[in-house]
């Protein structure tokens, strides 16, 4: 419903915030940018690869979206797995720019299912 939807633009909207802040204050290259050897197989979104901003939106929407509806775990665990394996494979971040992605998004699903379970949430 309206709770679940709030939730889910709230928490994405302070992923944004975070992963953005923490690219304009790590500047790590990106992989393909770093290391000629490694091919990049997509344009990125932007400059700097610390956190995958993919991978946290996505451990974020599965870990929230699971939460009120585990039935899709099926669907959604794969496409989180799938999202998060996608961005290395592709050269644009390095194995701990993803799980830096997956514990952020993680801590802030978190925070937004314990501040929703509140009365006023």
């Amino acid at each position: 419903g309206l709770t679940v939807s709030l939730q889910l633009v709230v928490t994405g909207m302070i992923g944004l915030s975070t992963y953005k802040w923490l690219k304009t204050r790590t500047v790590r290259q990106r992989p393909f940018a770093a290391h000629p050897d490694i091919l990049c197989g997509t344009a990125p979104l932007d400059q700097y690869s610390f956190p995958s901003g993919h991978t946290l939106h996505a451990v974020l929407f599965t870990t929230l979206t699971l939460s009120t509806f585990p039935a899709l775990a099926p669907i959604l665990l794969p496409f989180m797995g799938l999202v998060a394996l996608s961005r290395v494979i592709l050269g644009l971040h390095y194995p701990s720019d993803v799980a830096a992605g997956a514990a952020i998004g993680w801590l802030i699903a978190q925070t937004g299912l314990w501040l929703f379970s509140f009365p006023w949430g």
